[in-house]
């Protein structure tokens, strides 16, 4: 890393921002969840030029900060310090934050330079390094879908979209792209437009989703994969502390609702060749032949991926039949009922949508899951059969897996996953994940009580 480079974009920031006091570090974990210090502004220059060390043990915690010594990153070494330093670009204000804070991504590193083999973030450089050897680069858009929750629950002690501060109305029915919803938000999402404005996030299109307290905004494509994974962990953070701000809580978890839509995290890609082109781009809807050798390898590598697409107990209650969430690798036209969708417009604009992966996931693992199937389809010329027309969950049974046990033993013993994210992050992160299972699996919840506690 160049230290006169990363010591000049601190220096510029502070002399623009003399109000700032703090700064957030933030290391993303596999589970997703940012960990880190906070700094004085003192110490933000160092930062840059220094770096700052960090126990290793954060890449080995479970969701709920627990760690998983099966990862091999708690006592196996003593838990020693690494290095981390910041990600170019992301030094930001957050405009949520009193006293006036900023924050800023970072990653981790070995002592001597090399990545960290547990950050999620050097395993997305990695298969973005291999489209090099094609001469090609990934062009990445992010769409989420999120929850406002209110922090009050209703009679029955379950979640429920937040009142207007407007007018008071509370949703409860299903109005899907329902205008007066976002007018009733309109000071939480005016809010929330601003903050991404501050924080130079490429915010786009804002929708009511499906569901009552369910919103989308999408981000626009970016010409560098790691930077749409960057934006989309700051975007989650945003979104969360604008939503705390004004009085309740937003929640990307995948199913909060059981008789209501879950919240995907569907994942736009193309690729440019070296003049900037997109070689996807043709007259034909179904795309070039190119693009549909990235379909055939996406669909073939895709149950072994469902560990990374959907990675907690709670991901698997969105698969469900009609319910706009795949349930078997296939391709469409213009079509929701598919897991890989190529969306309608001008020949330039064509692209494949993954619409497998819950708002839940790391935006980091399932970008490189999702350009590794790709890379592997050109690499061996795969072919993806013909398009599925029409409603694809009466055409095919379903065949992605669809418990957490049977996707995480898929994803563990994937033969593709390991050449390209690395073997090492995939012990560390299926390790995470089977240790939270047995964790998971160990409660007692309520319904069981509900169910079996006098019948059984």
């Amino acid at each position: 890393m160049s230290t006169e480079h990363s010591s000049a974009e601190a220096e510029q920031f502070l002399a623009n921002n003399p109000d700032i006091t703090s700064i957030q570090t933030i290391l993303s974990d596999a589970t997703g969840v940012g960990r880190g210090k906070s700094l004085r502004r003192s110490e933000l220059a160092r930062l840059y030029t220094h770096g700052r060390l960090l126990p290793g043990s954060l890449l080995g915690v479970d969701i709920t900060g627990a760690d998983v010594v099966e990862t091999g990153l708690i006592w196996e070494e003593g838990d020693p310090d690494r290095l981390c330093y910041p990600v170019p670009g992301t030094l930001q204000r957050s405009p949520w934050l009193t006293p006036p804070t900023a924050q800023v991504l970072i990653t981790m590193n070995e002592l001597d330079g090399s990545p960290t083999a547990g950050d999620p973030r050097h395993a997305l450089q990695r298969v973005v390094e291999r489209f090099k050897e094609l001469n090609l680069t990934p062009v990445v858009a992010i769409e989420l879908e999120f929850y406002i929750i209110d922090r009050q629950r209703d009679g029955l002690g379950r979640p429920q979209p937040p009142a207007s501060p407007l007018t008071g109305h509370r949703p409860r029915h299903l109005d899907p792209c329902s205008l007066d919803e976002l007018s009733d938000q309109s000071p939480f999402l005016n809010d929330l437009l601003e903050a991404c404005a501050t924080q130079g996030l490429p915010a786009q299109t804002l929708i009511s989703e499906y569901a009552p307290g369910q919103l989308e905004l999408g981000l626009l494509h970016r010409a560098d994969a790691l930077r749409a994974a960057d934006e989309t962990i700051m975007y989650k953070r945003l979104v969360r502390g604008v939503a705390s701000k004004h009085g309740f809580d937003a929640t990307f978890m995948a199913k909060p609702y059981a008789d209501r839509s879950g919240s995907g995290m569907h994942i736009h890609l193309s690729l440019q060749d070296a003049a900037g082109r997109n070689v996807f781009a043709s007259e034909d809807p179904e795309g070039t032949p190119l693009m549909r050798n990235a379909i055939a390898g996406m669909a073939a590598t895709m149950a072994e991926c469902v560990g990374v697409f959907a990675p907690n107990a709670n991901s698997y209650r969105r698969f469900r039949r009609n319910s706009y969430v795949p349930l078997a690798p296939c391709w469409g036209v213009n079509n929701r009922a598919v897991s890989l969708r190529i969306p309608v417009g001008p020949p330039d604009t064509r692209h494949i949508e993954h619409r497998v992966a819950g708002a839940d996931a790391n935006p980091y693992i399932a970008t490189a899951a999702i350009l590794a199937g790709a890379h592997h389809g050109i690499v061996k010329r795969l072919d993806p059969g013909p398009p599925i027309v029409g409603n694809a969950y009466a055409q095919l049974k379903p065949s992605l897996p669809m418990n957490w046990h049977a996707a995480l033993e898929m994803t563990t013993a994937s033969e593709f996953l390991p050449g390209y994210i690395g073997a090492r992050f995939l012990e560390i992160y299926t390790a995470i994940k089977r240790a939270e299972q047995d964790r998971s699996f160990a409660q007692v919840p309520e319904l069981d009580f509900d169910w079996y506690l006098r019948a059984a």
